[in-house]
């Protein structure tokens, strides 16, 4: 499913309108977006906690070259699925 499909079964669902689950979507994605910036977890009780992780530096090897690299540490985020979530689809 990608945003579009998501955006029309937002709007069956809800019966709002496509305009309308657009900037709900929209808005739930730039203020979860925000609140890991800002290093907080998001969590909502039977679906799931995003978070964020940190990836420590690590050693990698260019395939091509068969190099060692350093692969920098960075921020990355996580999603943990609620029991409600994993009993639906389970």
């Amino acid at each position: 499913m990608n945003k579009s499909e998501l955006i029309s079964a937002m709007a069956a669902e809800s019966g709002l309108t496509k305009a309308d689950s657009k900037k709900a979507l929209d808005a739930f994605m730039a203020s979860i977006t925000k609140a890991l910036k800002a290093g907080d977890k998001v969590s909502l009780v039977g679906f799931g906690t995003f978070a964020v992780s940190e990836r420590a530096a690590r050693l990698g090897i260019n395939p091509s070259t068969k190099q060692s690299i350093t692969i920098p540490a960075k921020k990355v985020a996580k999603f943990k699925p609620g029991m409600e979530l994993t009993l639906a689809i389970g």
